[in-house]
């Protein structure tokens, strides 16, 4: 039986494995990667979904402003080859935004596949004059408002705003990375 449920320290060497799955060790090099890059996911946002004990699935969503309007960034979601057919990405995109849109957030952004993320409600019409900071395939950056206009009212850069994390943090999260390594 899968489950959804947040994401836990514990979860983190598993999590990182599965994006190097999903999308390559080279997912490090993207325009949403740098934004996300040494910050905090927004607190309440990070999922997991779990198979017996085993992660098969993960999505996190990241505090971001555009011309000082505080909303999310989605990404990356992610589902084991094994789970793909299963309704998993689903599941975890609609808690996501069930639990963003009950924490009072006006809108979230991401950079994905139309065909799969328009059923949720995203779509590019909203992004016309919002821009990222590196390069982004524009068929592939949508927004989604709960609040109307806040999205589509804008213009600007968007930028990372969520908090820091720290060198500690940073640190232990590379060695678990590393000690998960070694062990396989």
């Amino acid at each position: 039986m899968i489950t959804i449920r947040s994401e836990m320290a514990r979860d983190i060497p598993h999590r990182e494995a599965l994006l190097d799955e999903a999308f390559g060790i080279d997912r490090h090099e993207k325009t949403c990667e740098r934004i996300r890059e040494n910050r905090m996911p927004a607190k309440g946002l990070s999922l997991i979904a779990d198979d017996q004990g085993q992660v098969v699935g993960t999505v996190r969503l990241w505090h971001v402003s555009i011309n000082n309007e505080a909303v999310l960034l989605l990404g990356p979601l992610a589902v084991a080859a094994s789970h793909q057919v299963c309704g998993v990405g689903s599941r975890l995109a609609r808690t996501a935004l069930n639990r963003a849109s009950v924490q009072g957030h006006k809108a979230i952004i991401l950079v994905g596949d139309e065909s799969y993320y328009s059923r949720f409600g995203f779509s590019t019409n909203v992004m016309t004059g919002i821009d990222l900071p590196g390069p982004v395939d524009r068929d592939r950056f949508m927004g989604l408002e709960f609040e109307a206009g806040v999205l589509s009212e804008q213009s600007g850069m968007v930028v990372p705003t969520g908090d820091y994390l720290g060198a500690r943090t940073r640190l232990l999260a590379k060695n678990r990375l590393s000690a998960v390594a070694q062990a396989a």
